[in-house]
């Protein structure tokens, strides 16, 4: 699987009217969703739109015939093998009727093309764990976390013993971040993974 690097804009013109693709990588639902408001031409004739996230997606022909839009931007990227992307289909009608042949191959063709332009890096399933740990073992814990290729901390909040830790890793790394974590301070500290 692959995910987009960045934004990617194609645009195309079929029998007048003017279609617009805009391809963007999304960590989740509501980042989709923000993408495809921010993005959305409220002058349009249709913003059709579709996204997957892991084995969640979503489409909408925003008032086309059923089918004929959001359906095709899905295929495209489900064609392309990517995941953790949105995909918005703008279109400015030309005043030619496409039927629902015409508006599969337009909408579906039009995403297929931004997103065969866009720049792809491999998709790495991360997680998000937590864990507190003391003052003592602080400075070395974060020492040794930082070493780990694909690992971050993205949060740190402090209280009265120590700090609590918010890390984000490749999601194949999950048991051997946590051995680190207890072989670091002893058992003293440990990772809390998220339910499964």
């Amino acid at each position: 699987m692959f995910r987009l690097a960045g934004i990617e804009i194609a645009d195309q013109e079929i029998k007048k009217s003017r279609f617009r693709a805009i391809a963007a990588p999304v960590v989740d639902e509501t980042a989709a969703k923000a993408f495809i408001s921010a993005h959305s031409d409220p002058l349009a004739t249709h913003n059709c739109w579709a996204w997957r996230i892991g084995q969640a997606y979503r489409f909408s022909d925003d008032g086309e015939p059923s089918s004929t839009a959001g359906k095709p931007i899905l295929q495209a990227i489900d064609g392309q093998g990517l995941d953790h992307v949105a995909v918005l289909v703008i279109r400015w009608f030309g005043g030619i009727l496409l039927g629902s042949g015409g508006l599969i191959r337009a909408y579906g063709g039009t995403a297929a093309i931004c997103l065969r332009a866009a720049e792809k890096i491999p998709y790495v399933a991360e997680v998000e764990a937590t864990m507190a740990c003391g003052f003592s073992d602080l400075a070395l814990v974060k020492a040794r976390l930082a070493a780990r290729p694909g690992l971050r901390i993205t949060n740190e909040m402090f209280g009265a013993e120590g700090a609590d830790l918010v890390l984000v890793f490749p999601e194949a790394d999950a048991q051997d971040i946590v051995r680190l974590v207890s072989d670091i301070t002893s058992g003293r500290s440990t990772l809390s993974l998220p339910a499964r």
